[in-house]
């Protein structure tokens, strides 16, 4: 798992930042401010790979993102700089990152419906057999999926659970799928049990399947997608307020809890020999770096485009030193509750790690 994680860290977590800042880069170049560097990865600088209309594109050691280098970023009296840009302009710039990532999310969510998307069909997975228990005694195993019960189809895993508890104590017949052929297994669930085993000792959970959309249709998929994604962001913080989430899951992930997340969805993408898995949680991970980097905080993008709103309405410029020296401190607390969330990730993981 933790070769997995690694895996994630840099083919997923790098490529979105550097989608980031490419899209402030290209915004700021069609806006007239000058770029000194764009780098692929973090600094310190390897080489230049070449130099173009007085940008240099560098590699550096990090291989992890890139940044984008503008002169006179807190520097009104710097000719050609992002500061001494017009307000549009500099709102482009700034927005521009996350457009970027909006983009790159929705080109991957087209990408994955047309490669094969999955989605709940009829049906219940036999997820886990308990040792010993009925189910295994009956010889159900593990990606068995359970069509029907006593000859009555089966919606989802609910309908499942549902009718082995009507049925205690007496003889169920399931009639599960098992590599293209449908068997019928005879279980008994118990009477009494262990309370983490249920009645028959089986884990279940929905039936899925995966559809190739054409081109058109992947559109508008991708669409919807990219709509409750940007939904979820919102409706997370409510659930949490009306107590329908546990208060911890508002408590941001790091980019060890990203890490985790992307080596599961890896090893689960291997598993079921599809691309699904691995690019939609690139895809919402893409939409969550956009969002979040337009939250009103100092040294955000939304916290710089806090100021240029300020101006525009106060019809003039917060001093830059005043304004340098808030995102420098607002910089300082994100990186402290980075460390903070880092070493929450790692003793208190939000991503369950097997």
């Amino acid at each position: 798992m933790l070769s997995f994680s690694l895996v994630a860290f840099f083919l997923v977590i790098g490529p979105l930042i550097l989608v980031h800042e490419a899209g402030h880069f290209i915004v700021a170049k069609l806006s007239g401010v000058h770029v000194q560097e764009f780098g692929i990865g973090f600094p310190p600088r390897l080489f230049t790979l070449f130099e173009r209309g007085g940008t240099k594109y560098t590699i550096n050691a990090i291989p992890l993102g890139g940044f984008v280098r503008p002169v006179g970023e807190d520097d009104p009296t710097i000719e050609g700089g992002l500061a001494a840009a017009p307000k549009r302009a500099r709102l482009a710039v700034l927005v521009a990152g996350a457009g970027a990532n909006v983009i790159a999310a929705y080109a991957i969510l087209v990408a994955t419906f047309m490669l094969g998307w999955q989605e709940i069909a009829p049906g219940a997975v036999i997820e886990g057999v308990v040792p010993n228990s009925p189910a295994e005694e009956a010889g159900l195993s593990v990606g068995d999926i359970v069509r029907y019960s006593n000859d009555d189809p089966i919606g989802d895993y609910v309908t499942l659970i549902d009718s082995i508890h009507q049925h205690i104590g007496e003889p169920v017949v399931l009639t599960v799928e098992r590599g293209g052929e449908m068997l019928d297994v005879s279980v008994v669930p118990r009477e009494n049990h262990p309370a983490d085993e249920g009645p028959t000792g089986i884990i279940v959970g929905p039936a899925t399947t995966f559809s190739r959309y054409a081109f058109f249709p992947a559109l508008g998929g991708a669409a919807i997608e990219i709509a409750n994604s940007a939904r979820l962001f919102v409706e997370v913080p409510a659930l949490i307020i009306r107590e329908n989430l546990p208060l911890r899951f508002l408590r941001p992930v790091s980019v060890v809890g990203i890490s985790q997340m992307g080596g599961q969805a890896i090893e689960e993408s291997l598993y079921v020999g599809q691309w699904f898995p691995i690019l939609r949680l690139t895809s919402f991970l893409s939409m969550a770096l956009a969002l979040t980097n337009l939250l009103p905080l100092p040294a955000l993008d939304g916290g710089r485009i806090m100021f240029v709103l300020l101006e525009a309405v106060r019809g003039r410029r917060i001093a830059p030193e005043r304004e340098g020296f808030v995102h420098f401190v607002g910089m300082a607390v994100l990186l402290t509750l980075m460390m903070v969330f880092v070493y929450l990730d790692l003793v208190d993981p939000l991503v369950v790690v097997p």
